[in-house]
């Protein structure tokens, strides 16, 4: 039986990824943590397919939105550095990301992708999991879909915004409206 993560402390991670300046570097809850910021944690099944590059490169455009809610976004697939890299210098013209405003992950071990239950292990790739994680490194949001169905930027957003509230967030609030 599946254990419950929301509201414990998320599993702690560090991988290497490409930054947006395209070097190779590493990634980590705890740097995120040390900097008081919220981690937008999100998988995606491998490098060059169809869906993933059309939310990857949606959340990059949206990027500021994130930063000025002080989230830090982290994509993560098991694909390698190498071919994250790959992609990113692909244009969007011909399937690839182009230019990044936040890191890719490489999860090639399988390590973090186990740990937050999202590793289709006869596969060795992920499903479509989000974790918004706060500044104290308790797991705050998450879900976990179909790899066919992209995700969506502005209920991302919509969630993290009614998280920082510290509120009760009714069905359907948008931010700017009053909390319960």
């Amino acid at each position: 039986m599946a254990e419950r993560m929301v509201g414990k402390q998320a599993p702690r991670f560090e991988m290497e990824a490409v930054l947006p300046n395209k070097e190779f570097g590493k990634v980590s809850l705890e740097e995120n943590m040390k900097e008081d910021k919220w981690t937008v944690l999100f998988f995606y099944p491998m490098d060059f397919t169809f869906v993933c590059p059309t939310e990857i490169t949606a959340m990059s455009d949206r990027y500021d939105e994130f930063e000025d809610l002080d989230a830090e976004v982290i994509g993560v697939s098991t694909d390698t550095i190498h071919t994250h890299k790959a992609w990113i210098n692909t244009s969007r013209d011909d399937n690839g990301l182009g230019e990044l405003a936040y890191p890719l992950a490489a999860d090639t071990n399988h390590v973090v992708s186990k740990d937050y239950g999202v590793l289709i292990e006869d596969e060795g790739i992920a499903l479509r999991g989000l974790f918004i994680i706060n500044p104290e490194g308790e797991l705050q949001y998450q879900t976990v879909f179909h790899n066919n169905i992209g995700r969506d930027v502005d209920e991302t957003l919509r969630v993290l915004q009614a998280l920082q509230t510290g509120g009760l967030c009714p069905a359907n609030w948008k931010p700017g409206q009053e909390t319960l």
